[in-house]
């Protein structure tokens, strides 16, 4: 494997949400931050205002990081912010919400030099587009995949299962936020690919990769939500495309 600690990389996104085709509003809500290298998408439960809370406030929260220089820095940072966000979280449930759950699920994703971390709980998720190939980083947090880690489902059955949004994990679910996280090396020209569930419950991996192998991020981000929107859509949508480019 080449070395590419010291290579610089220039990183480029298209972003976009949308209530789908059945919900009157949406709970979704993104952060798309080429500046500082920073990526979010954040998918709210509980219902309508709760929902909006929970996945504005955490947005707001990550929109307020300074980057840093170290990955490791800046994941916990990141980390940090989230765990700060979740307290908040759990005292307006207390105040202002009668003990109503005001939950989100939230998957991150940060870049320094040749590498990307990324932090989630729920089931957001992050794929990677790389030499023609797409493979879903994140490990969903919810009761379908724990059937299928335990070899109960297959994924296809998963899918379709009546616990499909049944999550295990979330912000504002527990007074203790546990997030998984995950480091890779990036090399040029990969497409990551950091959504809510309501793009890939209607749209297959092969999908995804046919569309995310054209060049341009906006077409990619446009061609996703079009087709996402033209089957049920029962949910909000929100993706982020994001592009590896090394400088020259």
């Amino acid at each position: 494997m080449n070395n590419l600690s010291n290579t610089e990389f220039f990183w480029q996104s298209a972003s976009q949400t949308h209530t789908g085709n059945v919900r009157q509003y949406n709970e979704d809500a993104f952060i798309a931050r080429d500046d500082i290298h920073l990526w979010a998408v954040a998918d709210g439960m509980g219902g309508h205002e709760a929902g909006d809370v929970a996945s504005q406030l955490i947005v707001k929260m990550l929109g307020e990081i300074q980057a840093h220089a170290t990955l490791s820095h800046y994941v916990d940072l990141v980390d940090d912010t989230l765990c700060a966000a979740n307290d908040q979280l759990r005292q307006l449930s207390r105040k202002e919400y009668n003990n109503q759950t005001i939950g989100s699920t939230v998957v991150c994703l940060i870049a320094i030099d040749s590498h990307i971390a990324y932090l989630w709980a729920g089931d957001s998720r992050v794929y990677r587009v790389r030499n023609q190939h797409i493979k879903q980083l994140t490990r969903d947090h919810s009761e379908v995949q724990n059937m299928v880690d335990q070899g109960l489902l297959t994924a296809d059955e998963a899918e379709a299962h009546p616990a499909a949004n049944i999550i295990t994990r979330a912000m504002g679910a527990a007074d203790a936020l546990h997030l998984s996280v995950g480091v890779e090396e990036t090399l040029d020209g990969d497409i990551y690919i950091i959504c809510s569930d309501g793009l890939y419950r209607d749209i297959s991996d092969e999908e995804l990769l046919k569309m995310a192998l054209q060049k341009d991020v906006a077409n990619i981000c446009d061609n996703m939500m079009r087709l996402a929107l033209s089957r049920e859509a029962k949910d909000n949508i929100s993706t982020i495309i994001l592009k590896s480019t090394i400088n020259q």
